[in-house]
């Protein structure tokens, strides 16, 4: 065998070295230029995996908010259709019923796509919290017949028909006697029962002026029918006297003004300043004749129909709203102008009254309420002399409810309840105002 030599095989051993010395160096600088290059893949990766979800649930959106246009579009048709068949049916031409039909069809079929959509997808965002400031109107009843609780909006004309129905029940004890002894009286005693039946009926026009200020209008009609059985019992009577008397006609038209004092937006109270007039239109008491049955024993053969005077009546609403509920309260307080009739000068005697309340929205269509009413009214004067027995105090317990029959239509119903002996038995009022 033929020997190497021993330089040759020398170079030969720094060469393999130097070799095996690259390739220990270059080794792992490849090593982790392919781990960079894999946790970079990773990241790729991820990243496509994100922008996937995004635009997925971009998508889902998207399919949301043109459903929930598809929605409107067809209710905003809907209603379209709905006041141009109002608009046709007033001026008495025949309806299109395939337009109704169409919309009635696509109201229902977006609604059915909308409510199968959000089976399959979940809620985007919130719905917003309800505004413990704003005032449903319908909770609001009248606390009385002159004090309205809300204000009709500018250029805005409301129509109310009312019908009204009371009964009273009392029985009173006349004396036109003289005493002169307590177990002693010379004269007439007579044992009155009285029951009374009182219909009225009313059409009033209500416009707003600006959104607030409004002024009203009332016109009412007014059936009475009284029922009197007397007995006088200082007089030999062996039979009680029974006397009926009624009266119907105009009474007393109505003017008044409502101004919204004060527009809170922090959650307050809102304070409404009211001004009611009465002219005297109805049939006075004065001018009702009088006649004698038994001797001392008089009744009226006709029913007035208006008060007979003039009164003025200013007061001031507070209504404060916190969600469910409404709060609302009145003061008021009536100036009654006096008058001369046959017997002399006649002054009714000033009246002051308070209301509360509370009215409570059960949903978007209905609402009840809730309310106490009382009026003091002071001693009647003649030629500056007051009237025993003249002083009132009337108290109402009132429960209201109201429906709200389309957007333009409501309906209310309420009932008071007399607590005082003054006051009615019972009052039924039924109401109808539509909005123009």
């Amino acid at each position: 065998m033929k020997s190497v030599p021993t330089k040759l095989r020398l170079d030969r051993t720094i060469h393999f070295s130097f070799i095996t010395l690259s390739l220990y160096l270059a080794v792992p600088q490849f090593c982790y230029a392919a781990q960079s290059t894999s946790e970079d893949d990773e990241l790729i990766d991820f990243y496509q995996v994100e922008l996937e979800k995004q635009r997925t649930m971009l998508l889902e959106q998207g399919q949301q908010i043109a459903e929930l246009k598809r929605m409107v579009d067809a209710l905003s048709e809907n209603r379209q259709v709905q006041a141009t068949q109002q608009h046709v049916k007033k001026a008495g031409k025949p309806v299109n019923a395939s337009k109704v039909v169409v919309a009635n069809n696509t109201s229902r079929k977006v609604a059915k796509e909308t409510s199968l959509s959000r089976t399959d997808n979940k809620p985007v965002g919130q719905a917003p919290p309800k505004n413990a400031n704003a005032i449903d109107v319908n909770a609001i009843p009248k606390l009385n017949d002159n004090v309205s609780g809300v204000l009709t909006g500018k250029g805005s004309l409301v129509l109310e028909t009312s019908i009204g129905y009371s009964y009273t029940d009392n029985n009173r004890v006349f004396l036109d006697a003289f005493s002169f002894i307590p177990a002693l009286v010379v004269g007439l005693i007579d044992l009155r029962e009285i029951k009374r039946h009182s219909f009225i009926g009313s059409v009033s026009a209500r416009y707003g002026i600006t959104e607030r200020w409004e002024v009203d209008l009332k016109l009412p009609y007014i059936a009475r029918n009284d029922s009197q059985r007397s007995r006088p019992v200082s007089i030999g009577v062996s039979e009680d006297e029974i006397f009926n008397a009624s009266g119907h006609g105009m009474g007393d038209i109505e003017l008044s003004t409502r101004y919204q004092l004060n527009a809170p937006t922090d959650g307050g109270p809102i304070y409404v300043a009211n001004l009611v007039a009465t002219i005297p239109t109805g049939t006075s008491p004065f001018e009702v004749e009088f006649m004698q049955s038994t001797p001392g024993a008089v009744f009226p053969t006709e029913l007035p129909t208006g008060s007979g005077y003039v009164s003025i009546q200013p007061s001031l609403t507070a209504i404060y709203a916190t969600d469910p509920g409404v709060f609302f309260g009145n003061v008021s307080y009536g100036y009654n102008m006096d008058t001369d009739e046959n017997v002399g000068n006649v002054d009714p005697g000033d009246s002051a009254g308070v209301s509360f309340g509370l009215g409570v929205s059960l949903n978007e269509r209905t609402s009840m309420s809730l309310s106490y009413s009382h009026k003091h009214v002071l001693k009647s004067k003649i030629n500056n002399m007051k009237i025993d027995g003249s002083q009132l105090d009337i108290g109402q317990l009132i429960i209201g409810y109201s429906f709200r029959y389309s957007e333009l239509t409501n309906i209310s119903l309420s009932l008071a309840i007399g607590v005082t002996d003054d006051a009615q038995d019972t009052r039924l009022n039924f109401r109808v105002p539509v909005t123009f």
